[in-house]
């Protein structure tokens, strides 16, 4: 029996618009610590299992409104369902036939929700890869990313950018160029420049984030799209202005000048601290980290910071202190 088991993997966005959907310019390192894995086998009918993140019985109603303030409405099945929908739509577009077996998929995951470490994109990315080894079909890998992007965006109505689907194909250490200059159209979807660099270049980081404190991505960018599609000038210079610190960042990682990095993401949690009304638990989360010598800047959105330490004894501090206020850090694997 045909059986295939995927995984995708969190992210974290180093420097640059985080989940950018502004034309801009993003560094990205996947987080190996968490995944998303879908397994997929023949079966006799299309068979999508319920996991625990799709829970509907609760103990009571405070059980249940608890759980929808921390996770919010959706579980993962509606990301899976949307997945095989538009993978149909994409294959019938291109005259490709799909062979007539069923299959039952299931999937489970580790990646903390709603702290900014694209817990959905990597279902629908793990669900893609798992339909693609089904049928033998292969979609174009630099056109991955704005297919999974599609099937968040028209066919469930999330807020989102290309980055955390860039980095969740193409895995590692990535730097992106969306400059509209830089589109080509392959497969009848839209790419940009994606460069890999060697993770071997990146400094000692660190990752915080605090699960029990959140907030959906979707209510986090929606006031700041609609201010950039106004022409908000303070906005607008913001996002201009995180397109070149990612650009800056590359070369100071690729120069080994790991000074410059902790500077250039310190200021990139400035600059988007002057457009977004941030909690006071995020903030502080970000200065507790700064006060023992880190540089922090947000991981995403939501409650996960990303910072860069010199060595063992800052980060035993940064762990320290930034557990009394009930965060968890580790250090992220990237390759």
């Amino acid at each position: 029996m045909f059986l295939t088991r995927n995984r995708a993997y969190a992210r974290a966005g180093l420097l640059g618009n985080p989940s950018d959907g502004y034309h801009g310019k993003t560094i990205s390192i996947s987080v190996r610590n968490f995944w998303a894995e879908v397994v997929l086998y023949e079966w006799d009918s299309v068979d999508i299992v319920l996991a625990e993140g799709d829970r509907a019985t609760f103990g009571s109603v405070y059980d249940l409104a608890r759980d929808v303030r921390l996770h919010g409405y959706y579980g993962g099945i509606r990301l899976i369902k949307a997945t095989i929908k538009r993978f149909v739509e994409y294959c019938q577009s291109r005259k490709v036939a799909l062979h007539d077996r069923n299959f039952s998929v299931r999937y489970q995951t580790n990646i903390p929700r709603q702290v900014g470490l694209a817990g959905s994109s990597a279902i629908v990315v793990a669900t893609l890869r798992g339909l693609m080894d089904f049928y033998q079909i292969q979609i174009p890998l630099e056109a991955q990313p704005s297919f999974v992007l599609r099937v968040e965006q028209e066919e469930l109505g999330i807020t989102a950018g290309l980055q955390d689907r860039v980095i969740q194909v193409y895995e590692g250490l990535v730097y992106m160029d969306f400059d509209k200059r830089q589109e080509r159209i392959v497969e009848g979807l839209p790419t940009y420049a994606y460069q890999r660099l060697d993770p071997a270049l990146l400094p000692n980081v660190y990752l915080a984030y605090h699960d029990a404190l959140s907030e959906p991505t979707e209510v986090f960018h929606n006031n700041i799209r609609e201010r950039f599609n106004r022409g908000e000038p303070q906005v607008v210079q913001a996002m201009i202005h995180f397109a070149t610190l990612a650009a800056r960042g590359r070369d100071a990682l690729i120069a080994g000048d790991h000074d410059t990095l902790a500077a250039l993401m310190n200021e990139n949690f400035d600059t988007r601290r002057s457009i977004y009304q941030l909690p006071p638990w995020q903030i502080d989360q970000i200065e507790t980290a700064r006060r023992c010598g880190a540089s922090a800047k947000f991981a995403g959105s939501g409650g996960a910071i990303l910072g860069t330490y010199r060595d063992e004894q800052m980060f035993d501090n940064v762990r320290a202190n930034l557990s009394l206020a009930g965060s968890r850090t580790i250090k992220p694997v990237v390759a």
